[in-house]
């Protein structure tokens, strides 16, 4: 129990006094008095400090962040001034300022979370604190929000987004398109598509007004995640807590898909109680929900076949309950896999029909291709073999990139019917299976972004992972987060820049278990936890809150 909930109760078993307060008063000064032990407390400092960092971002975002080309708003406002010369390098500062105090705040957080001197109760209410800011902010380290618009408007004057790109559509959100997507096709389901549409006939061609409420339509998303991560640890061995300071809590998911304003939040929410669901024994909402999850983004769609598994072991358990004989597998698994593909084709069908769309996004799934970054193997190979090939040979980056995209996406088709094959025993194994699966498309896929690996952390929080796997998961969550720029350029191809963001990532890692492990305080570093235990998989009731 943590400090607060140990105050708290402690306060609660003390009687008010007579005639001081009215009965409905009680529990106001007790919620009160909660918050004022728990502000007062090291944790309730590391919420403060992350709270500051979001402001700090999204203040230094108006003139750093993925701004529009042209702001009249900052133009009225006389701030133009911050996306130039000294403006943009304070405003620079701000932004970093921001994103380093997050990063401390969260890791700080994570090891009162591995000290269980954190409550379930209490991270649900940081969420919501470090990310009305953000709410704010202008698109923070990517101008994906203008394509989405675009889009949408495409829809909202009777193009095909699976057809044409934003170029067909000139006008304001066009002119803050990144020019390498104009041309380029939606990749997204309908249902995201809808969405756009409805945006944008509701806002115009108001950027500001869009982006707002782009990012409200994306919270449902975080809120699913609240509430199925926790669920999902509790199946999975995993701490609750813990999952969620992980997974959630994490500055690279809450700026780059909150402040960034990313529809994987919507995907990773959906399927993430998809699968819980699932778990829980109703299959039929559990695929409704990943197949809703597939009309925002496809990649959600990779869990389908591994619930199929779940459902079959639920299955089986039931007839062996009711005394029955279990079905032979292939029975079953006809039986199983043909629900779900009628629940996911209803979903998906009518999702199509409402949107009038059909399903070009599936070769539109192939734009990503223009992406070229050191997160991604087959572009990581390519470079290799044309630098060590340089000195004798002509050999130009693009046909090599070819050659080890076609590679990896053969190793890619492998590992995935593999993992469906071999993680087919167990609920547990079934979910690492989907975790397996969507790291390798992250890794081998053509094109790699840092909010990408929201897909796979999402579930591997669950697990109960050593101490020494949640130091790497921090610091390459650091790392990630620290490699792109905030108005959504790479940092990758600077060396100045992925060195300070390894160094970084680095200390963070290694603060997780160990106070100052730079020495900064000139004492030697203190370790709280030690680096070989384990996130416990026992709960207890402050964990499922």
């Amino acid at each position: 129990m943590s400090s607060v909930s140990r105050s708290a109760a402690s306060g609660a078993s003390r009687p008010a006094p007579k005639g001081h307060e009215e009965p409905s008063a009680v529990p106001h000064r007790s919620a009160v008095r909660q918050l004022a032990l728990f502000l007062r407390s090291p944790e309730g400092h590391a919420a403060a400090l992350g709270l500051i960092g979001a402001v700090l971002i999204t203040f230094g975002g108006f003139g750093a962040g993925s701004v529009r080309r042209r702001d009249p708003l900052l133009e009225i406002m006389h701030l133009s001034w911050l996306r130039f010369g000294h403006g943009l390098v304070l405003s620079s500062i701000l932004v970093w300022l921001g994103v380093v105090l997050m990063i401390v705040a969260w890791v700080r957080l994570g090891r009162a979370t591995l000290g269980g001197r954190t409550t379930l109760s209490e991270l649900r209410w940081i969420v919501p604190v470090w990310t009305a800011p953000l709410l704010l902010s202008v698109p923070m380290f990517s101008r994906d929000a203008y394509s989405y618009l675009a889009q949408g408007a495409l829809l909202r004057d009777g193009f095909d987004p699976y057809a044409v790109g934003p170029v067909a559509n000139p006008g304001l959100l066009l002119d803050n398109v990144s020019n390498v997507w104009t041309t380029t096709t939606a990749p997204y389901g309908p249902l995201f598509l809808l969405l756009g549409q409805a945006i944008t006939s509701i806002t115009g061609d108001n950027v500001i007004a869009g982006t707002m409420l782009l990012r409200i339509t994306m919270l449902p998303g975080l809120a699913l995640m609240m509430w199925a991560v926790p669920r999902l640890a509790t199946h999975m061995g995993g701490k609750p807590t813990i999952a969620l300071w992980l997974a959630v809590l994490n500055p690279l998911v809450l700026i780059h898909l909150i402040g960034g304003v990313h529809n994987e939040l919507l995907m990773v929410g959906l399927m993430t109680a998809g699968i819980v669901l699932v778990l829980e024994h109703k299959h039929v909402g559990g695929v409704a929900l990943v197949a809703v999850a597939v009309a925002i983004k496809a990649t959600a769609g990779l869990a389908l076949p591994f619930m199929v598994w779940i459902w079959m072991i639920h299955e089986r358990e039931r007839a062996i309950a009711e005394n029955r004989s279990p079905m032979s597998p292939v029975r079953s698994f006809l039986k199983t896999a043909g629900t779900g593909a009628g629940v996911f084709g209803a979903v998906f069908v009518a999702a199509s029909l409402v949107a009038g769309v059909g399903i070009g996004w599936l070769t539109a799934l192939s734009g990503s291709a223009k992406i070229i970054n050191w997160l991604s193997l087959p572009t990581i190979l390519a470079h290799l073999i044309t630098v060590s090939t340089s000195w004798f040979l002509d050999t130009n980056l693009g046909p090599v990139l070819e050659i080890t995209r076609m590679i990896c996406a053969l190793a890619l088709v492998i590992i995935i019917v593999g993992a469906w094959w071999f993680y087919r025993r167990t609920e547990r194994d079934a979910v690492k299976g989907i975790v397996v699966a969507l790291v390798a498309i992250v890794v081998l896929s053509p094109a790699a972004l840092p909010w990408y690996y929201s897909w796979p952390l999402a579930l591997a929080a669950g697990f109960a992972l050593s101490t020494r796997t949640l130091m790497v998961l921090v610091g390459l969550s650091a790392w990630l987060m620290l490699v792109f720029r905030p108005d959504g350029s790479i940092g990758l191809y600077t060396l100045g820049h992925v060195a300070l963001a390894t160094f970084a990532a680095v200390v963070a890692a290694l603060s997780l278990t160990t106070v100052d492990p730079l020495r900064l305080r000139g004492k030697p570093p203190h370790t709280s936890i030690p680096e070989e235990s384990r996130a416990t998989s026992q709960t207890t009731p402050s964990d499922r809150g």
